[in-house]
């Protein structure tokens, strides 16, 4: 059994500043240079690229590389190891080398991949029956023969314009009755549907609200009814319309409500609000009264923990065997560090014990149901064989190492999560390794799961009843059976149920929440930057973080949609829990956010009044002195313990807002 040294707190800081020492005296990478500046390849193509580093005197530094590319459309698979590359889509690229040390210095280089030849134009209605007066825009998706869908510009026509026409943006207007097809062409692709143009038949209209009254956030459906002599005409489209009347009118600001194609209302600010259904010749209304939320909450401070000599990455609070609240924290770049803590009395955290393993990065830390077992994510190894470490954590003062375990994992694992005597271990950004834990000095891997998109990567792995919850960037979530679905998957053979891409994401960190309205969503946080400073000794400050938290509707995992928005514009997200109709959410430089998600959810949750609380930790003496940098929350016995990146682990208590009574 391999073995890594357990400091003690008494000694920790010691050790930590030798490490320091030992390190300091190590060549700095001042530069990488990345060879062939440039490469030209065809879809199809495979070409590899190298890095080298040199240190200020421009000596070389003998170190490990990461390549990647910034595509974010999987336009290019990087075998992140090697720096081979496979082109699968047309354009010019980036690809980067980042040196494995200190400084994370990278190189970069340019891709252009050919275009192929168009193949087709997809329409994005099916054609059949349409009704005189009726005016829809289509929309065309150009294809090349790489299956990647190209901005090209489309020209629209019909072929006969007396039955409908077509403007250069696609909408189509039916004129009279007959046939007509409808053509969308690009440099020599033609896609082609077919209407039947019949006369309106609709002599009415009517429109009900499914509720009168509601408060701004949520959902109210409006469903139409179009009759003609006939009874009713369902396959008419019905177009909604909205008259606002806010309490308050703000020149420039934000609509105060939207309603969909389907009938989903949503209200931004109090008021009253009519929403119309038209069709030609008809149109019916329904008025709704839409009242505040009133959901904020008073933040009270409980506790810190302080970590002021290195980054704090994630935590984990739990209570342990002796019936006691513990917490565990990792470091970012902190030379293996983890700390332990006695969280019983969250306003006073007492410094249990620390653990330092052979790693750059302690990123994730998980601890097990039973709260016997923590696993620790190793990066950054000095032997370059990282995986994970499996720590004894029933006495959180005493803490002992029982296992490592590396094999196939030395590329680093940045995350993991333990579930049924299994870990779950993201494997260099590529895929997850299932490992066997029931013997934890044992350890044994029995499955692997991988997507099959050119160029895929995964950051994080959530699991839920047997069911796996993977980001992985611009591939958005995966949904997969480990032992809890329908799809006959287990830890020896996950089966994937279902995948969503969300709009213009990239899925960092994802976490599933069944509401009580029925509703099963996803939440989708992104990760967009990296955190960098301005370079001044004193007073420096994180570099702007951006992204959002996409929530997506996934009741019928066959027809996932992406429905609501978490957006905030200061900042970007990072990772979060939900307990209780509450999403708790790190937002790095936007501090601590806990948000109301009672309720069906639509459009941007921002500006609807959901939020509970907003807290930004300031420590004068942190990393970085009074720079909140929220990196991970988590609800433990109603108080909620956060990670900051600059000082360590903090406590907070929600309390009911104080009013005045007149």
């Amino acid at each position: 059994m391999k073995t890594l040294s357990i400091i003690r707190p008494a000694t920790l800081l010691l050790a930590m500043a030798a490490l320091a020492t030992t390190r300091a005296a190590a060549q700095d990478v001042a530069r990488v240079e990345v060879s062939p500046a440039t490469l030209s390849l065809a879809v199809g193509e495979t070409a590899t690229v190298s890095a080298t580093a040199y240190d200020a005197a421009g000596n070389v530094v003998d170190i490990p590389f990461l390549y990647f590319s910034r595509d974010g459309r999987g336009s290019l698979a990087v075998n992140r190891a090697t720096g081979e590359i496979e082109a699968h889509k047309g354009g010019e690229f980036e690809v980067l080398a980042r040196a494995l040390g200190p400084g994370r210095i990278s190189g970069a280089m340019t891709v252009t991949v050919a275009f192929p030849p168009l193949d087709r134009i997809e329409i994005s209605e099916d054609g059949g029956r349409y009704y005189v007066g009726v005016t829809r825009r289509h929309k065309a998706a150009v294809i090349d023969q790489a299956d990647d869908t190209r901005d090209v510009p489309v020209t629209w026509s019909s072929s006969d314009e007396s039955v409908a026409t077509v403007d250069r943006f696609g909408v189509f207007s039916a004129r009279a009755p007959g046939e007509v097809t409808l053509s969308a062409s690009a440099e020599g692709v033609v896609g082609q549907i077919r209407y039947e143009v019949a006369d309106n038949p609709v002599t009415s209209m009517a429109v009900e609200a499914s509720q009168t009254r509601g408060r701004t956030g949520d959902v109210i459906h409006f469903t139409p009814t179009a009759s003609g002599p006939g009874g009713a005409v369902d396959d008419i489209p019905v177009t909604f319309g909205l008259m606002s009347d806010p309490d308050v009118i703000a020149t420039a600001d934000f609509p105060p409500a939207e309603v969909d194609d389907q009938g989903r209302f949503v209200a931004y600010k109090p008021g009253v609000y009519t929403v119309t259904a038209s069709v030609p010749g008809q149109t019916a209304h329904s008025t709704v009264e839409i009242l505040p939320r009133h959901v904020a909450e008073e933040v009270e401070l409980i506790g810190h923990a302080p970590v002021r000599n290195v980054s704090t990455s994630d935590l984990w609070v739990w209570e342990g065997v002796d019936g006691r609240d513990y917490a565990i924290t990792g470091t970012h770049s902190g030379h293996g560090s983890t700390y332990w803590w006695d969280v019983t009395d969250p306003a006073s955290p007492v410094l249990t014990d620390s653990l330092i393993v052979d790693a750059r990065t302690t990123n994730d830390v998980k601890v097990s149901e039973d709260g016997e077992l923590c696993v620790i994510s190793r990066e950054g190894a000095s032997n370059r064989r990282n995986g994970i470490v499996i720590v004894d954590c029933t006495d959180p003062r005493n803490i002992e190492i029982i296992s490592t375990y590396d094999d196939e994992l030395t590329g680093g694992v940045h995350n993991l999560f333990i579930y049924d005597d299994h870990v779950y271990a993201v494997n260099n950004g590529i895929r997850f390794d299932v490992i066997n834990i029931a013997d934890p000095a044992n350890p044994h891997r029995v499955g692997r799961f991988e997507l099959d998109t050119p160029g895929h990567a995964i950051h994080d792995i959530w699991i839920v009843d047997g069911i796996a919850y993977t980001s992985n960037w611009n591939d958005g979530v995966a949904v997969i059976d480990v032992g809890g679905g329908d799809r006959g998957g287990s830890p020896e053979n996950p089966v994937e149920i279902a995948r969503f891409r969300d709009i213009g994401g990239a899925t960092h960190a994802a976490f599933p929440y069944r509401s009580p309205t029925g509703k099963f969503y996803i939440f989708m946080g992104d990760e967009i930057g990296a955190p960098a400073f301005d370079g001044q000794e004193d007073g420096r400050t994180p570099e702007f973080m951006s992204g959002y938290i996409h929530v997506v509707d996934f009741t019928d995992p066959e027809n996932p949609e992406e429905v609501a928005r978490y957006e905030i514009p200061e900042a970007g997200s990072h990772n979060m829990w939900i307990d209780d109709d509450r999403l708790y959410a790190g937002f790095y430089q936007g501090g601590l956010r806990v948000l109301d998600i009672s309720g069906e959810l639509k459009g941007n949750l921002y500006h609807q009044g959901r939020e509970i609380a907003v807290y930004k930790s300031y420590d004068p003496d942190g990393v970085v002195a009074n720079a909140p940098f929220t990196w991970g929350p988590q609800i433990h016995k109603g108080n909620l313990f956060f990670s900051e990146y600059f000082s360590g682990m903090w406590t907070v208590k929600l309390q009911p807002r104080r009013t005045l009574i007149p």
